[in-house]
């Protein structure tokens, strides 16, 4: 779907740069690098089943035992691992309360809240690559559950 600028509307300071090209010097670049923004999110979304939980929790704040609900595919170490890892990267906050057996929740950050629309432009992109004839271009074939 075209988009097209309102007059009322604040233009974006790529406005004038083609799509996807930011007019940042860390753009420049002929290999990725860690302080890469694009890098540094991917990395944060790295490994099966991340984008997953951190969907739940957009949700609002779960437990472990919540996640297994909502995931039950997932082996326990990942289900484990993968709030723990989007925890170093500053997206999850967890929330341990003293007692037997211990309870623990996970949160987004305000930084992981921000994930859900780039959760959601990733979905949009997919969604139209599919309908374009089941990832047509990819170079590969995909099935369900894959």
């Amino acid at each position: 779907m075209p988009h097209t600028l309102r007059g009322d509307l604040v233009a974006h300071r790529t406005v004038g740069h083609p799509a996807g090209l930011p007019d940042d010097p860390r753009a420049n670049v002929t290999a990725p690098t860690p302080e890469c923004p694009v890098e540094i999110t991917l990395s944060a979304l790295q490994g099966r089943w991340t984008t997953l939980v951190v969907r739940e929790l957009l949700h609002g704040d779960r437990s472990y035992s919540d996640l297994r609900t909502a995931l039950p595919a997932p082996s326990g170490k990942v289900l484990s691992d993968r709030p723990a890892r989007l925890g170093q990267a500053g997206v999850v906050e967890r929330d341990r309360r003293p007692g037997w057996p211990p309870r623990v929740r996970y949160a987004l950050t305000p930084r992981g809240r921000r994930l859900g629309p780039v959760l959601q432009a990733l979905w949009d992109w997919g969604a139209e690559t599919s309908a374009r004839g089941s990832g047509a271009g990819s170079g590969h074939e995909t099935s369900p559950g894959q």
